[in-house]
């Protein structure tokens, strides 16, 4: 107090724009020193953020976390949030395979080249952060929202799930629109199919080796001429009782194929089973389609036109 009131006795006997000098001096130093402050606060945040990054893609937040990373500044990087709650007594399966997509855009953001302190992936759980959950209003989950590292999130910062879907390829285009951050994603190997294929050659092969000695099968021709043993009147005149079975089946499985590719089409799940699906479905039109095709043609003598099968 003292050494204040000396200094303000001191001020009153300096010329006026001495004083006024001194006072921008004072303020100058009391703008730096808060300067520097924010500087070494906003570095300790992006610090933090990295190293949990490097240990998980994704990182895991609750309310404190949420408000100190995300929401108080300073900040000068974006921030993905995936707002969820996948404990099983919330019985959110939609909210389970929109994390396993997030995980691979997150995975495939942490390995590429281009990876920075510019954008952190993270996750709020319902039952860790409900109160972030009360703060914004959300009463649904999964969503997805960007957080700029400026200003509050406008409208086109929240991800329209409902329109688009979840895939981790849209995911990254969203993103790519709100940051500039462009995301290649990548996605582990599926090596169900090539092992099942594998399988049912190991299977065949090993029933033809036990039976080496023994492939008289292979050249009946009584057995290949009863396995093909035609159900199809030959005339548009007349119909066997079975014809009209297969044809039913035919049908059946050309239904069932466009089924599965409406669905693939459709869904909002993994982008790999999807594709899967398409691929099935994709077979069962064109096979069967063909055959059906190839059947009217034999009746229809002089039908110019087939598909695969003749």
């Amino acid at each position: 107090m003292a050494l204040g009131t000396r200094a303000s006795r001191w001020l009153l006997y300096l010329p006026a724009g001495s004083c006024l000098l001194v006072l921008l001096l004072l303020l100058c130093v009391q703008l730096g020193g808060g300067q520097k402050k924010k500087e070494n606060l906003l570095a300790e945040k992006v610090e933090q953020l990295m190293e949990w990054s490097s240990r998980r893609s994704v990182i895991r937040m609750n309310g404190d976390k949420f408000r100190r990373f995300v929401k108080a500044p300073p900040r000068n990087y974006s921030v993905i949030v995936m707002f969820t709650a996948l404990q099983p007594q919330r019985q959110c399966s939609v909210c389970r395979q929109a994390n396993e997509e997030y995980q691979v855009l997150a995975n495939s953001w942490r390995y590429s080249s281009a990876f920075s302190n510019k954008l952190f992936f993270t996750i709020v759980d319902y039952d860790e952060g409900a109160d972030v959950f009360q703060q914004l209003n959300m009463n649904s989950a999964p969503t997805f929202m960007h957080f700029p590292p400026k200003g509050k999130p406008k409208r086109a910062d929240t991800f329209d799930l409902q329109r688009i879907g979840f895939a981790a390829e849209q995911l990254a285009k969203w993103i790519a629109d709100r940051t500039d951050v462009h995301i290649r994603v990548f996605r582990p190997p599926n090596y169900s199919g090539t092992i099942a294929l594998a399988l049912l050659v190991s299977l065949v092969g090993g029933l033809l080796y036990l039976r080496r000695n023994n492939l008289e099968f292979i050249y009946n021709k009584t057995g290949w001429a009863m396995a093909a043993l035609s159900y199809i009147h030959g005339s548009s005149q007349a119909q066997f009782v079975a014809e009209s079975h297969i044809i039913l089946l035919l049908n059946a499985a050309i239904t069932m194929g466009m089924v599965l590719l409406n669905e693939a089409a459709t869904s909002k799940g993994d982008v790999g089973k999807r594709r899967i699906i398409c691929l099935v479905g994709l077979g069962l039109v064109v096979f069967f389609f063909s055959f059906l095709l190839s059947i009217f043609r034999s009746k229809y003598h002089g039908y110019p036109y087939s598909f695969l099968i003749k």
